[in-house]
């Protein structure tokens, strides 16, 4: 690299040439002029849209806060100071400020995560993306640097207004307020929004500073006035800033953050670099924890994300940087299926009503809130409150819909448990992006769900194949009031429908040695017991039999499976249980009454569904003392473990959920079971 690019702030500013590349680490930033800034600030923004435009990712939130985070690591000394960001989906800039530029891989494989990574640098501290949370984090960070004597250190925590309606961060506020002796700057990046516009009482108050007419006409003029008149000037507005509580309190009422026991100082324009700061800088300069209210706009410098009303491009698929319309098309999806439906269930039961955690559009909801706008219920991010909410709402006669993405639900279980499970509340929740979604990140796999809500007493869980079974299970769903039911669905385009040959027999009879019970069928099955049989071959006998169940999404793969082993001369039934906890009846004596049973399923193996249903095929046999071998089972999933970046495809490659995979594990467990059979026949001779 040429002299002149070697240093912001030398040549290379007054040159013309590019600064970001210049810019290797935060401290890099100190070079840079006022002016320098600003070009940067640009850069930053153009290299953004074109990076993210090729491979998808954040965009809207992190063109927010390209100014923000450049006064961050001017004024904080990273990594000795800890800078913490809420979710994570807005630390872009901050990767590109700590020499992460290279964004032609993110969100893949090998390349850069989507979310903070303390893989890629010691600048990277919290890798959950789940909101709420720094506040937390950074509470425990300062009291163990005060404990160990590091009082040159600062922690800041950059949390969004969205962020702050959940109950976590307050319940972090209430323990930072109550102690003086740190050095803690909380940043409230304040842009209306967290996916779409942010709700609820601190909203409005936000809304307040931030509009107030008489605050915002009184301040510009007086900084104007004062500026327009050289040194003398800014010295008097410098001064103005140190008694901005006074003034503040005059032009809007309750000092809100303040009445917490926290110092408050705000609201400072996110874009003015200089402003952000002259704010951070005194925050700095506190002994204790203080609260810098910054307003930013989401998606700012570029027009589509500007003019994009429902979310100003919060995430976005591959776009052509011009127009910012999408490359390639979205097929009709799971979560256009679920909207539809709920609207049409909607229409037909006044009893019906969509809860959602500050993510309307995203789990598809907006359909029903613009048609029945009384009918969808925004709490913020506050997964923990939607569902006692739901609770107290199936108590009055309502029937709640709780619409969230699987992984969100994790946050929430106490309250499935203890709330609604164990109150037998009629409520749905409907959990979009449930197993693996791949380029999302660690903790945005929807992969523990089952293996969670297995335990919950009374609970039901679905997990549909294609469109018509996620229309009818969600009927189910709604139509059941002494239960809490669950419906799951992944994320992405629908697969091809697959055609049911028919359905199972309950089957309450013992099994029977020979008795072909996965091949009979009777009448009167409960909704819940719903077991489509998709494909069986029926060859000589003699061979193992091999049942396979495809749960959810993975009934595709299960089946594919099946073809290939009939190709090869097995006696194989794929089946597709429609609801999945409890394990329906009839699976569980079909799988009593073979050789081989393989479940797959995009979720946990541990404790999931096919723990659930060899667990259930034991109890089954016990109770009616059947004698003989047990089936072998093989249950092919998620493994515990974090699961790191990558695509569906690779990780399905990875676990061995492939068709091909699928196969070969029933092989092999049918040939353990048939040298299980003969050394049981050479002991009876």
């Amino acid at each position: 690299m040429p002299a002149a690019a070697e240093r912001p702030g030398g040549p290379a500013g007054r040159t013309g040439k590019a600064l970001l590349p210049c810019v290797r680490k935060p401290a890099d930033l100190d070079r840079l002029t006022s002016e320098q800034l600003v070009t940067l600030a640009s850069e930053i923004r153009q290299h953004l849209v074109a990076s993210v435009a090729r491979t998808g990712g954040h965009l809207g939130p992190n063109l927010g806060v390209v100014e923000l985070t450049i006064a961050l690591h001017r004024t904080f000394r990273s990594p000795r100071d800890t800078i913490v960001f809420d979710t994570g989906h807005q630390a872009y800039v901050h990767k590109l400020l700590t020499g992460r530029q290279d964004f032609s891989h993110l969100r893949e494989r090998g390349g850069l995560s989507g979310y903070p990574s303390r893989a890629e640098s010691v600048h990277d501290v919290v890798e959950n993306s789940h909101a709420s949370t720094s506040l937390s984090w950074a509470d425990g960070i300062a009291r163990a640097n005060h404990l160990q004597g590091h009082d040159e250190r600062h922690v800041v925590a950059v949390i969004g207004d969205g962020a702050m309606t959940g109950g976590m961060a307050w319940e972090a506020l209430d323990n930072i307020a109550d102690s003086s002796d740190r050095h803690l700057v909380i940043v409230v990046n304040d842009n209306g929004r967290s996916y779409a516009p942010t709700i609820g009482g601190l909203a409005h108050h936000l809304d307040a500073l931030r509009t107030n007419p008489g605050y915002e006409r009184v301040l510009s003029g007086v900084k104007r006035t004062l500026l327009s008149q050289g040194a003398p000037g800014r010295a008097a507005f410098d001064a103005l800033h140190g008694l901005k509580r006074g003034l503040k309190d005059v032009l809007v009422p309750s000092a809100f953050f303040e009445d917490l026991g926290i110092k408050y100082t705000g609201p400072v324009d996110g874009h003015d670099i200089t402003a952000v700061e002259f704010a951070l800088t005194r925050a700095r300069e506190y002994a204790e924890p203080v609260i810098v209210h910054v307003i930013t706009e989401k998606g700012r410098g570029y027009t589509p994300a500007e003019e994009h009303v429902p979310d100003r491009f919060h995430a976005v698929g591959q776009i052509h940087p011009e127009t910012g319309l999408p490359v390639v098309a979205e097929r009709f999806g799971w979560t256009a299926v679920f909207a539809e439906e709920i609207v049409s269930l909607a229409r037909g039961d006044e009893r019906i009503v969509g809860v959602t955690a500050a993510m309307q559009a995203p789990v598809g909801l907006q359909p029903l809130a613009d048609e029945m706008p009384t009918r969808v219920i925004d709490v913020g991010i506050a997964e923990q409150h939607a569902l006692t909410f739901s609770a107290g709402l199936a108590f009055a006669g309502m029937h709640p819909v709780v619409a969230l993405y699987a992984t969100f639900l994790n946050r929430a279980f106490d309250q499935v448990l203890m709330d609604v499970a164990l109150h037998r509340a009629g409520v749905t929740i409907v959990l979009d992006r449930a197993g693996i979604t791949g380029t999302d990140g660690a903790s945005h796999n929807g992969m523990w769900d089952m293996a969670l809500l297995a335990h919950v007493p009374g609970l039901h869980l679905a997990a549909p194949r294609d469109e018509a079974t996620l229309r009818e299970s969600l009927r189910t769903a709604v139509s059941t009031g002494d239960a809490p039911t669950v419906v799951r669905y992944p994320k992405g385009a629908l697969p091809e429908p697959l055609t049911a040959l028919r359905r199972l027999a309950r089957g309450a009879e013992e099994p029977r040695a020979g008795k072909e019970s996965v091949h009979e069928e009777t009448p009167h099955v409960s909704a819940f017991d719903v077991v489509d049989v998709l494909l069986e071959s029926r060859p000589p006998a003699g061979g193992a039999r091999i049942l396979l169940v495809g749960v959810g999404a993975m009934a595709s793969q299960a089946y594919e499976a099946g073809r290939l082993l009939e190709q090869d001369g097995h006696a194989v039934t794929v089946v597709h249980p429609h609801w999945v906890i409890p394990a329906p009846a009839p699976l569980v004596t079909a799988a009593a009454d073979v050789d081989v049973v393989v479940v797959v399923e995009d979720g946990l193996v541990d404790g999931g569904i096919g723990s659930q249903l060899r667990d259930a095929v034991e109890e089954y046999q016990a109770a009616h003392g059947a004698t003989g071998c047990s089936p072998v089972f093989r249950r092919i999933g998620v493994p515990r473990q974090f699961v790191d970046t990558a695509t569906r495809a690779q990780l399905m490659e990875d676990f061995g959920m492939r068709a091909a995979d699928i196969a070969q594990a029933a092989r092999r467990a049918a040939d353990g079971a048939a040298g299980a059979r003969t050394d049981q026949d050479l002991r009876a001779e």
